[in-house]
């Protein structure tokens, strides 16, 4: 069950109105961030899942905004407040990063930000019981992005089990090749969760199909070689990315990696992809505020311009 937002979020509220945010488990954590809340009329609805969320926003013919976040960038007291206020403001998906201390896929700004969140003592069991008591409040489903090594730690099936019972519907495990997929493919589908695969420009047409087949909730189309950060322009390749893997399968496609403005999330839109999916620039931008609040005020003045910006 979730709650919905009507109205209001961060911008309309009266300073009168926010009161002190309690705080999650952070050892080193020392930022002072009053509670953000939303003077709206609530409803109780449920969550759809991943795939179940594409579906609905296919007949409605919208594409789907997927906002990325570091948990506990600056601090999980933040990040409880930034689900809020990218649930509220148009986020379709959010996808949630698990700091981790080698992140192969990330550029320097998310590297940077999950070097924060680990130096105040972020860690799963930090991040999950933040999760518990925020997941209730979101209308819109969540993702985990998390390397491979802290799935292990926690052993797969505990792992699975544990995000489960907070509300996570869904995964994106960067760094599992396609042929050792199997047990996490097998232990999400005994929890309900939506494990999503990756495709990049110089994955191999076969093992393109291969990996669409297997994924769930949808496919991740990384726009561009490399790791994650905002880029000046989307290659036009990714146009044709998007039809060769249509062509292979209906499932919905989002488009991640290097996107960072409306014009991109606008652009990636009218090539016909079924989401878009905006990390570097957010985390940089909560990352590099003066304070958490003006972060969190930013944020929601920017994932509207992306939502505006779409379909």
């Amino acid at each position: 069950m979730a709650v919905s937002l009507k109205a209001g979020g961060f911008l309309g509220l009266k300073k009168s109105e926010r009161h002190r945010l309690a705080r999650f488990p952070s050892r080193k954590s020392s930022v002072s961030v009053k509670r953000i809340t939303t003077m709206a009329a609530l409803t109780v609805a449920p969550v759809a899942g991943l795939a179940e969320t594409f579906s609905n926003l296919r007949k409605q013919g919208k594409v789907a905004l997927i906002p990325y976040i570091t948990a506990g960038d600056p601090d999980l007291s933040v990040t409880a407040e930034a689900l809020k206020i990218l649930a509220s403001s148009g986020a379709d998906i959010i996808e949630l990063g698990v700091p981790y201390s080698d992140p192969l896929a990330d550029g320097p700004v998310i590297q940077a930000a999950a070097t924060r969140s680990l130096a105040r003592g972020t860690n799963l069991d930090s991040i999950i019981s933040m999760l518990k008591e925020v997941i209730p409040q979101l209308s819109s489903p969540i993702a985990m992005f998390t390397y491979y090594n802290p799935i292990l730690k926690r052993g797969i099936d505990k792992f699975m089990s544990t995000v489960k019972d907070v509300g996570v519907k869904g995964l994106v495990v960067p760094d599992v090749p396609l042929e050792e997929t199997g047990l996490l493919r097998m232990e999400a589908v005994k929890n309900n969760l939506e494990l999503v695969l990756l495709t990049t420009p110089t994955t191999p047409k076969d093992r393109m199909k291969a990996i669409v087949e297997a994924s769930e909730g949808f496919v991740y189309l990384v726009s561009s070689v490399g790791v994650t950060g905002a880029r000046a322009n989307i290659s036009e390749r990714v146009q044709n990315l998007l039809q060769e893997i249509k062509e292979a399968t209906t499932k919905p496609v989002a488009v991640g990696f290097g996107i960072s403005k409306p014009e991109h999330v606008a652009q990636i839109a009218g090539w016909g992809a079924d989401g878009v999916i905006v990390g570097s620039a957010i985390v940089k931008l909560l990352g590099e505020a003066k304070s958490p609040e003006e972060g969190l005020k930013e944020l929601e003045i920017f994932i509207r311009s992306l939502k505006s910006a779409l379909p």
